[in-house]
């Protein structure tokens, strides 16, 4: 299930808690484009912000309407007990995949988060994605680390951080990450804006934050990347680099895509996890004019 576009819909978020509606709207829309995999409860999806009941809630929901399509959960906490339970109640749900990031208040060391892994990996009826994604959890995974996860039978994929923009260091940055990891894992981007180097530079798989709300356009890129078309995955985006340059001066896609949303009419208005906003004033008036100009839907 590791290839191809993961897409990490919202979470919606409203008074009494999950926005089930809204939520299964979005999940919707993943199944009728098409996408190859949905990412329920990644960072998009504020999974660090949600109790154990509205992460249980959020799988079933996330399975019962994905029409067969692979459905991937982050379980990612600050404790590990906690990451074994959300394990244990995702599998539950029938989910096809497992994603976790070390997540922490205290500074991990490499030797806690292996063990944290090779737990999850013990009790796992189900494969894993290691999220690695230092921007939040403020975590640098190295070479021998990422060596030693991949030989943990579970572990299917790596959702690495980004790739070096230059395309010829980008490629020979996957390729000596493939050669730390055996065949049967894959190497999957993130960061949108590094989504279309990557992909040309032979990562399997695209983890997403534009394909959970604009998966057609995400499927596009995709697609041509799959196809060996390097020059049209580029256009395709740059076609997209106002979503990308909205994503570095709002500290990331989720605001973004929660104002988005809600300019879409796909959310209610303030759906994320109180103490996070939707952006306002000129910027939310600018992203509304992103979306009418790049129309990726």
């Amino acid at each position: 299930m590791f290839k191809g576009l993961s897409a990490f819909p919202l979470t919606p978020l409203d008074v009494q808690g999950i926005d089930e509606a809204a939520f299964i709207g979005l999940v919707q829309r993943l199944v009728a484009a098409g996408v190859d995999s949905i990412g329920a409860l990644g960072s998009t999806g504020s999974y660090p912000y949600l109790d154990r009941a509205e992460r249980r809630r959020a799988a079933a929901l996330a399975v019962e309407h994905a029409a067969g399509i692979p459905v991937m959960l982050g379980i990612g906490a600050l404790r590990q007990r906690d990451v074994l339970y959300h394990a244990q109640d995702a599998q539950a749900a029938g989910v096809s995949g497992l994603l976790l990031a070390p997540v922490s208040y205290q500074p991990l060391r490499p030797d806690e988060v292996y063990g944290l892994f090779e737990a999850v990996a013990r009790n796992a009826s189900v494969p894993i994605c290691v999220y690695d994604n230092p921007r939040t959890t403020h975590f640098d995974f190295d070479d021998d680390l990422y060596a030693a996860l991949a030989a943990l039978p579970q572990i299917g994929s790596i959702k690495i951080p980004g790739v070096p923009a230059e395309p010829e260091a980008a490629r020979a940055h996957v390729t000596r990450l493939r050669g730390l990891v055996p065949a049967r894992v894959t190497i999957g981007v993130s960061g949108d804006a590094f989504a279309a180097t990557g992909l040309n530079a032979g990562c399997d798989a695209w983890y997403s934050v534009i394909g959970g709300l604009f998966p057609q356009a995400a499927l596009a890129l995709t697609r041509a990347a799959q196809a060996g078309d390097a020059a049209r995955t580029m256009e395709l985006s740059h076609a997209l680099a106002p979503f990308w340059d909205a994503f570095a001066r709002n500290g990331g896609g989720l605001r973004v895509i929660a104002t988005a949303a809600t300019l879409m009419g796909l959310t209610k208005p303030d759906s994320l996890p109180a103490p996070l906003r939707e952006i306002t004033g000129a910027e939310r008036e600018r992203i509304a004019k992103i979306i009418a100009a790049c129309d990726p839907r």
